[in-house]
């Protein structure tokens, strides 16, 4: 363990030039303390690093030392640096992937480092959500280990709005789709997928693990996608909106497909048809936009929409009588 960190310190010196013993400890989790030992036990080593003292010092390593590793061309090198470690979504194995990049970074010559460097000054990926928190996959390490070495999978999975229940599994791939990781895997019932955020408990088992004959990962999510999204329900609605809630509707995420009239109307209004998930989705919606927006069709959720805004204002037509009569 302190090997392997000794490593990722020197070649973050070499990477970076000169960091602080702050920024050492930060990257690698570890106490200052531990930075301030490992620097004494590379320099006993004969490796030339040496503190600089001040404001603007740190540790750093020796201009004419380097250690040696075959380098990338520009365009492989931009490849790798866009993957940022923070996709990953898991603290470790980010952490990990971080290590990984110092070590690329050190093995560069000097104008492809800074080039890189520059590269990740200019790339931020933010994977936490609008809406919601960033999923936190707590048990990914575990799971990539048994899809690495194709071993079987004991765990504890609770689907959305079921009980959990105990799954043996033959582990065939990982997908990484926005912050969310899925686990592809053989059941007695079948290809299946899980989202790791589900599984409570996991075990790998030395078993190994059956692999389908011919099966691509890359195939079945793009066949497995496409079969979700098929069978969600569907619900279209015509809307007669004020521009601005127009424009809102448009930039919605959910309202993945518009039919535009982009024509106002006399009173300056735009009628949209929208696809809904459903038509309660649609009616939380409408609600939502008040006095503007009118339901066109379906007239179904025309008269809920109606109905419930008339349940409204007689409940608050009642109580605001009780208030002018001083009621309590």
């Amino acid at each position: 363990m302190k090997a392997d960190r000794l490593l990722s310190e020197l070649l973050m010196l070499q990477a970076y030039g000169q960091l602080t013993g702050r920024e050492i400890a930060e990257r690698l989790e570890v106490s200052e303390r531990t930075v301030h030992r490992d620097m004494e036990s590379l320099s006993a080593a004969k490796v030339p690093v040496f503190a600089l003292r001040g404001a603007q010092g740190g540790w750093k390593l020796d201009d004419g030392w380097r250690t040696q590793v075959p380098g990338l061309d520009e365009a492989e090198l931009r490849a790798l640096l866009m993957a940022q470690p923070r996709v990953i979504g898991d603290r470790k194995l980010a952490a990990a992937a971080e290590r990984a990049l110092g070590k690329l970074m050190a093995a560069l010559p000097d104008s492809l480092r800074e080039q890189a460097a520059s590269i990740r000054q200019r790339l931020h990926v933010d994977t936490t959500a609008w809406r919601g928190s960033t999923e936190s996959p707590v048990m990914l390490p575990i799971v990539q280990d048994a899809v690495a070495r194709d071993r079987k999978l004991s765990m504890r999975y609770k689907p959305s709005g079921r009980e959990a229940a105990e799954r043996i599994v033959d582990p065939l791939g990982l997908v990484a789709k926005g912050s969310s990781w899925y686990l592809v895997a053989n059941t007695p019932k079948g290809l299946r997928t899980f989202r790791v955020s589900r599984i409570q408990e996991v075990r790998v088992l030395e078993q190994a693990c059956e692999r389908p004959t011919g099966f691509d990962l890359a195939e079945y999510w793009e066949s497995s996608t496409k079969q979700f999204q098929e069978g969600w329900r569907t619900h279209m609605a015509t809307l007669r909106l004020e521009p601005r809630s127009a424009e809102w509707i448009k930039m919605w995420q959910l309202a993945a497909e518009i039919q535009p009239n982009e024509t106002p109307d006399a009173e300056g209004w735009i009628t949209l048809v929208v696809r809904f998930n459903h038509e309660d989705e649609a009616r939380f919606v409408v609600l939502g936009l008040g006095a503007n927006v009118e339901v066109i069709e379906p007239a179904s959720l025309r008269d809920r929409v109606l109905a419930e805004q008339t349940a409204v204002f007689e409940r608050r037509g009642k109580a605001f009588l009780k208030r002018v009569r001083g009621e309590s």
